[in-house]
């Protein structure tokens, strides 16, 4: 069997912020149960035991939400105490857990770092701009309280990375982004391009981010990032770690950069099993944890068919001087589907114009790599 990652949900869409830009509050809203609650200890047992009884060589437990910290830490704890009691073939095993910081204390710092949690810090820039959008169930902008959770973190060494939705207004301002977390010292970044609703036009929200405003965001932080980078500040992007990795003819980590799907074993509060986070959705429902094995689930059907459209047949995106970088990209942003196929990703021309910006210097930087 091969190594096994998945993706928790244990609180479901549960979550105490508000995020204006929030595409799992889409994703509830589209299946006919919106909210599956916290996820039971004895789900949580069936689960890793599963998963150690299917994987090999290295398992991932990944958790995110809504907000997976509502689960409470003594949720995780248990985890802990299952992957000591099921692995018995002493595998490697990750934790993972994305968060928005809110009820993070010293607490759970301490429990992060002492259990090698790699923890992913949703953080959208400075004070005003993550405020613009990030806020609580009473409108209060959450940027204090998530970036006293970043000091806790770096008090107690915990291995995190920030997060930022690139939404139409922090496309705007991708050099004070970026200059931000060079001055929290920062050092792994990922940059997600926001997400609108399923099934509706793309770019007519406040918050929506159109293909010109993109390519402007990626080329400033290009330019940024690749100063630093050649005098000898390196900071991690995630999307540029990847698109490195491809010219040194290595497989990018990041699914959006593969060319086509695969089922990542996104599993609900009460053991659904999804292929993709973006497609929660009761269409896509494999089965249940509980139920089945991840052999029958992940060898399922349904998670077959869902590969297969994936893969790319615009013959005009196959031509492209950059697709054996681009690949096509996430088929999220190629919904939604016309005769049954998907359409050309919505961000095609910020990506040819980023790309025959920035590629001779990604050249140049894998040749030194090299």
């Amino acid at each position: 069997m091969p190594p096994l990652t998945t993706l928790i949900k244990p609180a479901s869409g549960n979550c105490n912020l508000r995020c204006k830009y929030c595409f799992y509050y889409d994703v509830m809203n589209s299946r006919e149960v919106k909210n599956y609650g916290i996820m039971s200890e004895e789900t949580l047992e069936i689960l890793v035991k599963k998963a150690f009884d299917f994987a090999e060589g290295m398992v991932t437990f990944a958790f995110q939400g809504g907000e997976p910290t509502l689960a409470t830490l003594d949720f995780y704890k248990k985890l802990i105490e299952l992957e000591k009691k099921y692995n018995k073939n002493n595998i490697k095993v990750n934790n993972a857990i994305q968060t928005n910081g809110m009820v993070v204390n010293d607490e759970w710092a301490k429990f992060f770092h002492d259990n090698e949690f790699l923890v992913g810090l949703s953080l959208d820039g400075y004070k005003e701009i993550h405020n613009f959008y990030r806020v609580d169930a009473n409108g209060e902008g959450s940027f204090n309280r998530v970036l006293k959770t970043a000091k806790i973190f770096d008090k107690y060494n915990v291995m995190y990375n920030v997060l930022c939705v690139v939404n139409k207004h922090i496309a705007k301002h991708g050099r004070k982004v970026y200059n931000f977390y060079k001055k929290q010292g920062f050092k792994f970044l990922q940059f997600i391009p926001c997400l609108d609703e399923i099934g509706e036009e793309f770019g007519k929200n406040p918050y929506s981010l159109t293909p010109k405003d993109y390519e402007i965001f990626l080329k400033t932080l290009f330019d940024l990032w690749y100063d630093d980078f050649v005098n000898g500040n390196r900071i991690s992007i995630r999307m540029f770690d990847n698109i490195l990795q491809i010219i040194l003819g290595y497989e990018p980590e990041s699914c959006d950069m593969r060319g086509h799907c695969s089922v990542s074993s996104v599993i609900e509060a009460d053991g659904s099993v999804y292929p993709c986070d973006f497609y929660v959705l009761d269409e896509w429902k494999l089965g249940n944890v509980v139920d089945s094995s991840f052999e029958e689930i992940l060898s399922s059907e349904k998670g077959i068919q869902f590969i297969k459209e994936s893969i790319n047949t615009d013959s005009n995106c196959n031509d492209c001087e950059f697709y054996n970088i681009c690949r096509g990209g996430c088929k999220r942003h190629k919904e939604p589907k016309i005769d049954g196929k998907y359409t050309k990703n919505y961000f095609c021309s910020a990506y040819k114009e980023f790309y025959k910006y920035t590629l001779p210097r990604f050249m140049e930087i894998a040749r030194n790599i090299r």
